[in-house]
């Protein structure tokens, strides 16, 4: 009975329209899903990626197989950054050669402008690139070097006619040739690295600083000097408060008749510290050659210190250092009979 019930029963599920409907649904879904991937994966497959630049750096073999005239011609290369690397290569390569440095430190003491100002080029750039090599500075410190620098400021002095340096509003650094600018660029790396005592042997203050249109007279020089000092803030004053930091900068400035060995300043009078002195006096001692004690402030004084000190007149000295000690800086109090 049971067979005969199940017979009858598949056949008629299987001619159920829901059931035909659902299985048509789901084979539908699974043909779109199939023929989806099986297209993203043609179209993945036939696009065409482009390939990605290759990197490639320099290496120190390859660069030191660089002849000049290859180097020569990357530098009239069109495209910026060969021109850019094939400069640095040079740059590198002359800073690291003695031979060339000291022809570009004899150019630059050359009379004729042109050739002092391409050779004053090459060693700025020269100094300026520091990712080529980490202490260019070295190969400059020496005092060939520094006669050189000061021999090319002192023919520069004669290329531009400068105004009168007495105007304390206007900085007349940013308006000097280029080629002045770039011994006192070399100048103040140097000095800011190593010092001002092979700049002072050089004979900079003497041959150039001195040289500069400070005035006519010595005390209208070292007033304008003094000023420039003050107001200004380049490269000019930068390496003379260097020179000033030293005795042997002092000195020379001094020779040239630009500062005084007593000159002193008014801001320097005024941060002047004012010592007031505490004084014991006799009576005695009040005529104009006044015998004065200095008695020290000492806070652990006992009762009969105290009362000792009491039975002389005490009086008090201002005196700020600008002159010298005198009756008038003295101010006295009154003796208490009490005490």
């Amino acid at each position: 009975m049971f067979n005969s019930s199940y017979k009858m029963g598949f056949p008629s599920f299987l001619r159920d329209e829901r059931l035909a409907a659902v299985g048509l649904g789901l084979a539908t879904i699974s043909f779109l899903i199939g023929m989806k991937t099986i297209l993203e994966h043609y179209r993945d497959e036939a696009e065409i990626k482009p390939t990605p630049p290759k990197t490639q750096y320099i290496t120190q073999d390859t660069e030191d197989s660089l002849r000049p005239d290859t180097l020569e011609n990357l530098l009239g290369h069109y495209n910026f950054a060969i021109r850019d690397t094939a400069l640095k290569i040079i740059a590198g390569r002359a800073v690291n050669d003695a031979s060339i440095i000291y022809t570009l430190l004899w150019g630059i003491t050359r009379e004729d402008y042109d050739e002092r100002m391409e050779a004053l080029r090459a060693l700025a750039f020269a100094m300026e690139d520091k990712e080529t090599y980490q202490e260019p500075l070295n190969m400059f410190n020496t005092p060939k070097a520094y006669s050189a620098l000061v021999r090319s400021l002192e023919l520069s002095v004669d290329d531009v006619k400068h105004e009168k340096l007495d105007d304390p509003m206007y900085d007349e650094y940013y308006l000097r040739d280029i080629g002045e600018r770039r011994c006192l660029m070399l100048v103040s790396q140097l000095v800011h690295r190593y010092g001002v005592d092979k700049l002072i042997e050089a004979g900079f203050v003497e041959k150039w600083l001195a040289r500069q249109p400070w005035g006519e007279g010595e005390e209208e020089r070292q007033n304008n000097f003094a000023m420039y000092l003050d107001r200004r803030k380049n490269r000019i004053s930068d390496i003379c408060f260097h020179l000033k930091t030293t005795k042997a900068g002092r000195n020379a400035l001094q020779k040239a008749k630009l500062t005084t060995k007593s000159r002193r300043s008014k801001r320097d009078r005024s941060n002047r510290i004012k010592v007031v002195l505490e004084i014991d006096m006799n009576e005695e001692d009040q005529d104009d050659a006044l015998r004065v004690e200095l008695v020290p402030r000492v806070n652990g004084q006992s009762a009969e210190e105290q009362r000792l000190r009491r039975r002389h007149r005490e009086a008090m000295v201002l005196n700020d250092g600008t002159h010298s000690l005198g009756r008038s800086d003295i101010i006295e109090r009154e003796h208490d009979s009490n005490s």
